[in-house]
């Protein structure tokens, strides 16, 4: 069992501050949208293809003029829960031999994860502000003499940086869309899970970086 002092300490390497309608706010003041994208079977595209969706790709990295990252991350698949699934339907197989195939097919399924590693592979492209603080607006916020001016000006401040960073998520999904690639972002609970399994890269191979 962690003890509260261990679980502050840890904290302290946290560089997350709170996570507010999806929005990721670190503690040194920027802020961090996730999108997460379709994926396309590059391979499988004829060279026209992939060669549009390269150029495509290009286009949309020189339209930028802030910092993106992309994450792939990649996770064991669990399939026993598909597993209990099937087990539960072979009683009601109406014919023996489709009771023993589907049987012998568990067994196969079973036996070969046992074997072998199935990856299961996320993308996403984290979007990056970090809002521009002038020494006026500084002291605009310590002068205040109420808790309830300074959280109201805070709460503002909050929405004037979030639709900065929308605008930009925005622009990122729209310029992956012209190379076939589908982008929305993350909502609160989808980014705590992100974040949770970030933390705890036992359960993947590739962490999360929010400092860049």
């Amino acid at each position: 069992m962690v003890d509260a002092t261990q679980a502050g300490k840890t904290q302290e390497f946290v560089p997350i501050k709170e996570i507010r309608d999806g929005i990721i706010v670190l503690k040194d003041g920027g802020y961090r949208g996730v999108l997460i994208c379709s994926a396309i079977n590059f391979g499988l595209k004829s060279a026209e293809e992939q060669h549009a969706i390269t150029l495509g790709f290009q286009n949309f990295l020189n339209t930028l003029d802030f910092s993106i990252q992309i994450l792939i991350n990649s996770r064991r698949m669990d399939l026993r829960p598909y597993l209990a699934i099937l087990e539960e339907k072979a009683p009601e197989q109406k014919s023996e031999l489709m009771r023993i195939q589907l049987r012998e097919y568990i067994e196969f399924v079973r036996s070969f994860t046992d074997q072998t590693n199935i990856m299961t592979k996320s993308f996403y492209v984290i979007v990056s502000y970090t809002p521009q603080v002038s020494a006026a607006n500084a002291v605009s916020f310590l002068r205040r003499d109420s808790a309830a001016e300074k959280t109201s000006a805070s709460k503002a401040t909050f929405d004037e940086e979030r639709a900065q960073l929308e605008q930009r998520l925005s622009l990122v999904a729209a310029g992956l869309s012209g190379t076939g690639v589908r982008a929305v972002p993350l909502g609160t609970e989808e980014t705590i899970e992100l974040l949770y399994r970030s933390f705890n890269p036992g359960e993947l191979e590739n962490p999360i970086r929010l400092d860049s």
